[in-house]
């Protein structure tokens, strides 16, 4: 069981999102390979986040990773998203992004989301860490009680989550966030994750 990513993301109504805090462990990936899959867990962090209603917790799977998203909404108009691997339970993933959500709120004033530089929440690094074994978040489950799973929507490819007619691979090519060398390593992943998919 691994975290990837863990993020807090400004999602307004219209316009684009904005990563407002990141913390990542890409330490299982070459040295090589960190920046592409950095640069594409931001996108893909993004793109979720985006793409969850307000109000509600989803689990997008895309190859060997699953978003887990909590669009909380309201006035703050924020979004959690933890990546992980198929094997990080679900519920211990949402109740840390509604404890990281709450910290951030009572941490971060609003007035300071329009300037992300001046924006210091070093409690996600803490949080990456701690939360690597799901068991820690026992805890937080305890008293995260009313968290009811039934109303995480799981999505089983991250297709289900874009526009009727959208895909990954175009979005992937259309965005100006993604590198050239992201965009390679993602196509060159997909081909090697296709071998392996069962029908």
């Amino acid at each position: 069981m691994k975290i990837y990513s863990l993020a807090v993301v400004l999602v307004p109504h219209t316009g684009a999102s904005t990563i407002l805090a990141h913390a990542s462990d890409l330490s299982s990936f070459s040295f090589y390979q960190r920046g592409s899959v950095g640069e594409f867990m931001t996108f893909f962090s993004k793109t979720v986040a985006e793409r969850t209603p307000q109000g509600q917790r989803q689990s997008v799977q895309e190859n060997n990773y699953v978003a887990h998203v909590y669009n909380r909404g309201g006035a703050e108009q924020l979004a959690g998203v933890i990546i992980t691997d198929q094997e990080y339970p679900v519920r211990p993933a949402f109740s840390l992004l509604t404890k990281v959500l709450d910290d951030f709120t009572a941490k971060v004033p609003q007035s300071s989301f329009g300037n992300t530089s001046a924006i210091s929440f070093g409690e996600l690094n803490a949080y990456l860490q701690k939360y690597q074994d799901p068991r820690q978040a026992d805890a937080i489950m305890k008293v995260q009680q009313e968290l009811d799973e039934t109303k995480i929507i799981l999505h089983k490819t991250i297709e289900s989550v874009l526009q009727r007619g959208e895909k990954l691979d175009s979005l992937v090519d259309r965005s100006n966030a993604l590198s050239a060398q992201s965009k390679m390593f993602y196509k060159t992943a997909k081909k090697q994750n296709s071998c392996c998919v069962i029908m």
